[in-house]
């Protein structure tokens, strides 16, 4: 088995187990190393290890039984299911986004000033220049969350705040993922246009189209693989 190292995480773990299991050396009804055997061949720490077994118990691809040890279930890759759970977990992100951007865009075209407007052209500029998902996925939510300021409702902010560190967790998913789409420089110039025109229903229409294409693509890429599997 590859050592992984102590910094690795928990994924990475899983990863190698699920090599492991991918590849055989642990036949169904077979016991798996003991979690000292597991640290000491894959270099990392006993919470690691525990969790990476504890995640694929859950799977179902591992069985703890108590006194005895932890028993191979299946060697299916879960890999596509765990895509599949992750997406879904996307599209639920970008439902939630789309419930408070769009009243975010009225409210900050009704009390947008200069200061905002200067803001949000320059983030604006930093999202468009973005050439990675990690870059992307922060200038976005950036962008976003400066609209939401804008809206000067401190309730919706500090509810922003909240959902930002997912958003971007997902933003990073989409761009990485050529088959899904999201809203691109077109459609936020629009929302921006609107908010600086001072326009609140066609911002808030302008919100509505830049997360439109993200939830559709994802419930199409959703059932389509969920129907190969």
């Amino acid at each position: 088995m590859r050592v992984v190292g102590h910094r690795s995480s928990v994924d990475e773990v899983i990863a190698a187990l699920n090599e492991q299991l991918s590849a055989g050396a642990w036949a169904p009804g077979e016991r798996i190393p003991t979690e000292l055997e597991l640290v000491a061949e894959l270099g990392v720490s006993r919470t690691v290890v525990r969790e990476a077994v504890r995640a694929l118990v859950h799977l179902e691809r591992l069985e703890s039984r108590q006194g005895a040890g932890t028993f191979v279930v299946s060697t299916a890759d879960p890999a596509p299911m765990l895509r599949q759970l992750r997406l879904a977990e996307v599209r639920d992100v970008f439902e939630v986004q789309l419930a408070y951007d769009v009243q975010a865009a009225r409210l900050a075209a009704m009390r947008r000033d200069d200061a905002d407007i200067q803001r949000l052209c320059e983030l604006l500029d930093l999202r468009d220049r973005a050439d990675s998902p990690e870059t992307f996925a922060a200038a976005d939510v950036d962008f976003h969350v400066a609209v939401v300021a804008a809206a000067r409702n401190p309730v919706l902010s500090e509810m922003y705040r909240y959902l930002s560190e997912r958003l971007q967790e997902s933003l990073e998913t989409v761009r990485a993922d050529a088959a899904l789409s999201e809203g691109g420089p077109v459609t936020h110039r629009a929302l921006l246009d609107a908010i600086v025109d001072g326009d609140p229903e066609a911002a808030a229409a302008a919100a509505h189209a830049v997360i439109e294409p993200s939830l559709t693509s994802l419930g199409g890429v959703l059932e389509e693989r969920g129907n190969a599997q």
